[in-house]
Parts: C-alpha cells; structure tokens; sequence
C-alpha cells in the first residue's frame, strides 16, 4: 500500500516553532512547540518521517528562508507562503500560535495557500547587502536634511554658484566658524555624520561590485542585460535582479508591475470606471529602484532632445 503524504503548518518565531500536522485521514492536530533551532528541526523530521513524505509550511516573515533552507536540506519539501493570502474564517477571532498552525497544516493540505519565491542563499545574501545600501542611503539623507537645516536656522548661505552637496559646499561648510561654541560643536558633529555617510555609501557600493564578481554566471547575465536598458546602472541593474529573483516566474509584464505595486488602482462598479494612482502594494524596494530608473531616462531623453 502507497504511504501517503502528511503536511505539517509551522507558525516560526525567533525562538519557537509551533508544530501542527495534517494527517492523511483527515485529522489536524498540534505537535507543540519546539525551539527554532536546526536540531530540533532534525529531531521533528526523524520522528514524523520518513522525509519524502513530508511536506512542510510556514508564513514569509522577519524570521527569513533559514529554517526552508534547514528543511530542503534535510529532504523536506517545504514552501513559504505568503501570510496575506492564507485564508481567514468570518467571524474567527481567536488567535494563538497553535491555532495558527494548524490552520496553516489544514490550508496546505486542502492546497489554499499561495507560495512565495525562495531565493537561494547566494542571492539572498546579495539582497541583504543591496538593502543595506540602500538604507545608508536613506541615513546619508537624513544626515544632509540635519546639516542644511542646521545651516539655514543660523543664517549660513553657501557662496553664489556653489552646488549642495559638492565638493566645494562640504569645503565651505568645513571652513564655517561659528562664535558660539554650542553651534560649532553641532556643526562638526553635524558634518562628520555627513563625511561618515559618504564613507558607508562607498564601501557598501564597493562591497557590491565585489559579491557580483562572486555571483553565479546567470545572475551576473541577468545585471549586464539590464544596464543596456536606458536608466538603469550598476546598482539599480543588481537591485532590480536581486528584488525580482526568477523572472520566469511571471507569465506577463502586468504581473511583474503588479508584484511591485506599480499598475494603477481602480475602484470600478456598474458603468463607473475609476482608476487612481499606483497600488503601491508588493516590493517597495523594487518599485523605488523602478521609479527612480524611469524618472533618469526622462531626464536623459529630455536633455538629449533639448540641449537641457
């Protein structure tokens, strides 16, 4: 007789794993907690195995693919599904960690769950150091908003044809002198944040360049293809193949828009027909690297075809 399949739903924290297994019968019951730990995963596996009749599940969340990694591994098929498709019951308003998974195990079972993308780990390393990038970024900016402000609040104006943010501005701004020692103190911390920025931006782009050379042929194809498109260089061609991963898995370039939330909303009933602005609901990393790369190729092309 062919043994069959059991589906086990985990709920994953960062330090439990609530168990709940889906039984061929019908039965859905709860195995407990475990620690989120890769030998009492291997524990788990050998008392439910064996391991090809498994099959395992648990949300996307902050705790990442570590624990679909250690699952694979052990011979497991495992999927990551995504939380805000997993079916809801009207009216249920209990929630706990063992309910959770059970709910999941009796979904994955019934085949209501919808699977996201697992990157491998090489190219989930190379995302997180593009996030990390770009969040130096975000800090450079905020650290320049403090400087300039600070500047403006106490009457100090760059010369006639200096530039924020070149060369020249950060010589005039080293050079400030101000006679209240409260304000000189603030300006030297002030621009040493800025000068630190500029160094973190800098040894993470450098860091990037490096771990491309490392990547797998495919992916390094994937970034050259890309920066022949007009707006898109380096960093945006690594960020675009590192956010979208497989890009065969989408079957239209509608689909693709929609993953980053950049197709237009509607709100359409009877003869009405109202579409808005962009949904902006999927991958905010790839929809930021998108826009930006379309709003420098307008630029370009405006340039280009007026002498700006």
């Amino acid at each position: 007789m062919k043994e069959k399949v059991r589906f086990i739903g985990l709920d994953v924290h960062a330090e439990t794993i609530a168990v709940a297994i889906a039984e061929p019968d019908g039965e859905v019951r709860s195995l407990g907690t475990i620690p989120n730990r890769s030998e009492s995963l291997r524990k788990l596996v050998r008392k439910l195995g064996p391991a090809e009749k498994l099959r395992a599940c648990y949300e996307a969340g902050p705790t990442g693919y570590v624990v679909y990694w250690q699952l694979t591994e052990l011979g497991v098929p495992c999927e990551v599904v995504a939380p805000t498709l997993v079916p809801v019951k009207a009216g249920d308003r209990v929630k706990t960690d063992r309910r959770d998974a059970e709910k999941l195990a009796r979904c994955y079972r019934s085949g209501d769950l919808t699977a996201v993308w697992v990157p491998d780990e090489g190219s989930e390393a190379l995302r997180d150091l593009v996030r990390a990038r770009e969040a130096a970024k975000q800090d450079q900016m905020r650290a320049r908003h403090r400087l300039s402000k600070f500047l403006l609040r106490s009457g100090q104006r760059p010369p006639t044809g200096v530039r924020p943010w070149t060369r020249p501005y950060l010589i005039w701004i080293a050079q400030l002198r101000f006679t209240q020692i409260a304000q000189e103190s603030t300006r030297q911390d002030y621009l040493h944040e800025v000068e630190h920025m500029r160094e973190r931006v800098a040894r993470l782009e450098q860091a990037i360049t490096e771990a491309v050379k490392l990547a797998s042929p495919a992916l390094q194809q994937v970034i050259n293809d890309l920066q022949a498109l007009r707006g898109i260089a380096d960093i945006s061609a690594v960020t675009i193949a590192t956010e979208l991963g497989q890009v065969s898995r989408f079957h239209s370039a509608r689909q693709l828009m929609g993953y980053c939330g950049a197709v237009p909303s509607e709100d359409s009933s009877g003869k009405r027909t109202r579409r808005g602005g962009i949904t902006k609901t999927g991958n905010a990393h790839l929809r930021r690297i998108v826009v930006e790369a379309a709003w420098s190729c307008r630029t370009a092309l405006k340039s280009r075809n007026f002498g700006f």
